[in-house]
């Protein structure tokens, strides 16, 4: 019987306030786009399955986290069960682009001892004559930090889906070769789920019921 999924991976999704966290996230897990979106208030979840291969898929549990400083102790107590994630600024924003920097150092204390994958993503690409933060600088920056760069826009879905495919991905062959592996007491990575429904029936048939499978 083949697998519902291969693995569960725990994403989490950083960034400033109003950079469009949740905007992003909706697009990708419910392929919508809300013009107004209510500020996030500690961490909201969201799951979705993604196909790597034919026939392997990989269930994504999303934390939403609010970028505001009055919930950063919240945001902070997720990271360490968090095998990757999306770490976003505003490309019209430079002081988001300037935080990055520092969403990276906090990431990196707080989740330890484990590894964390993180794609920097320029958010609100359709805005290009407003923007504040160059391409080719945002790809510097990702170098740096030996991260991809990727430009995405929820309004007019650019991009969303490689975004998070590719860090799915990208965790998918850590975990394939070894570098990251399943730990106890850490919710980063979990085994895959396949349906029992050969023991069902077995169960049925030694109990006299007729398996209806």
């Amino acid at each position: 019987m083949e697998a519902i999924w291969v693995y569960q991976f725990r994403l989490i999704v950083i960034g400033d306030s109003t950079v469009g966290k949740s905007c992003l996230i909706r697009r990708f897990t419910e392929g919508r786009f809300a013009q107004v979106s209510d500020p996030t208030v500690g961490v909201d979840f969201f799951s979705r399955l993604v196909e790597i291969e034919p026939g392997k898929r990989i269930k994504l549990q999303i934390w939403d986290t609010a970028g505001q400083e009055r919930f950063r102790s919240i945001t902070r107590a997720y990271y360490r069960n968090s095998v990757g994630g999306l770490l976003l600024f505003d490309i019209t924003n430079r002081r988001s682009f300037q935080n990055v920097h520092e969403w990276l150092e906090e990431a990196k204390v707080h989740v330890q001892p484990f590894q964390i994958v993180f794609v920097l993503v320029g958010h609100k690409c359709d805005l290009a004559t407003q923007r504040q933060v160059s391409k080719e600088e945002a790809e510097k920056l990702a170098a740096a930090y030996r991260m991809k760069y990727i430009e995405t826009s929820a309004r007019d879905s650019i991009n969303v889906e490689q975004a998070f495919t590719d860090l799915t991905r990208d965790i998918y062959e850590l975990v394939r070769r070894g570098d990251i592996m399943m730990q106890e007491g850490w919710e980063g990575v979990k085994s895959g789920f396949v349906p029992n429904v050969v023991h069902s029936s077995e169960e049925a048939v030694k109990s006299g019921r007729r398996c209806l499978c």
